[in-house]
């Protein structure tokens, strides 16, 4: 008896702290784990990460009389300013035969991508005391506010799908919605999603050591909406070749153009497989070199 509880009681008396640790599955404080190690630890706290997007959806309006309601009303209210000052006062309609539509689609989409790259660049900062005292892998904080924006988009979705029908309907007639193509817009927002992430985690990994491009980040998203054709076609407003084609091919153009494939009976917007490919390599691509990026920087965040 004496000898079976005396053998482990000789084990942990001949081991260092850093081995028990390291038997037990123990780690230091503010050391980057291997980065397969890093995504496992990521896939099982992904409940936490549910619940930390969905907390923040709860509490991004949660002193506004409106509430959650501001979830949909915002990109409303810019689609509607759109379509007055670039619709009908200046008269950018070059390219696009439901005006309505095309504004609405490009600005629900957009609006969701500079909200979650805006929020995800402000994410350590802004959960600063969380990062200090919890072990936790950090990308699961700005994962976790894209997260936060989709659910957010969601209810927004069937203002946009309302809206941009009842204009093809009412503008182009009631024989051109396209009931099959519907469905598309599940992976272009999808893709959106993964892409949004990717550039979020480079955003706060570079907001981490350079506060200053918080200030400078909303000037670079508004420079992206006149350059990602949100508010007017780009292939009739850009006539220099190489330009064009940059700007038709860079991802937040093609996500939007995704968008409208689904949404919209544009005669400049057919169904395109190589634009869904290209779509598809952006948002891997993205995330994967951000996911990376973010990691490297893992044992640093907090601590400056």
């Amino acid at each position: 008896m004496t000898k079976g509880i005396t053998k482990p009681m000789t084990e942990r008396a001949t081991l260092t702290s850093a081995e028990l640790a390291a038997k037990y599955g123990l780690q230091p404080m503010g050391v980057r784990p291997p980065l397969m190690a890093y995504c496992r630890d990521v896939l099982q706290r992904r409940e936490f990460l549910m619940v930390l997007s969905q907390s923040k959806v709860q509490a991004s309006n949660r002193n506004t009389y409106l509430g959650y309601i501001w979830s949909v009303l915002t990109p409303l209210l810019n689609s509607l300013v759109y379509v007055l000052i670039f619709g009908v006062l200046l008269g950018t309609r070059d390219g696009m035969s439901n005006v309505i539509g095309y504004i609405v689609v490009g600005t629900f989409m957009y609006g969701f991508f500079s909200g979650s790259v805006n929020g995800a660049a402000k994410s350590i900062k802004g959960n600063l005391r969380l990062v200090q005292s919890m072990q936790f892998p950090r990308v699961i904080i700005p994962i976790s506010v894209v997260g936060a924006e989709i659910l957010a988009l969601v209810p927004a979705l069937v203002v946009m799908f309302v809206i941009s029908q009842m204009s093809v309907g009412f503008v182009q007639g009631w024989d051109q919605l396209n009931p099959e193509r519907w469905i598309l817009i599940v992976p272009a927002l999808l893709m959106l999603f993964v892409f949004s992430t990717g550039i979020g985690l480079i955003m706060a990994q570079l907001a981490s050591r350079i506060p200053d491009i918080l200030n400078f980040l909303p000037f670079v998203i508004r420079i992206g909406m006149y350059a990602s054709g949100v508010i007017f076609a780009i292939e009739h407003q850009v006539r220099e070749g190489l330009l064009l084609t940059i700007m038709q091919y860079q991802p937040v153009a093609i996500y939007l153009n995704l968008g409208r494939q689904a949404m919209l009976s544009e005669g400049g917007i057919q169904p395109d497989l190589a634009m869904w490919g290209i779509g598809l390599g952006w948002a891997v691509l993205t995330f994967a070199v951000g996911f990376i990026i973010f990691w490297r920087d893992e044992a640093r965040y907090g601590r400056d």
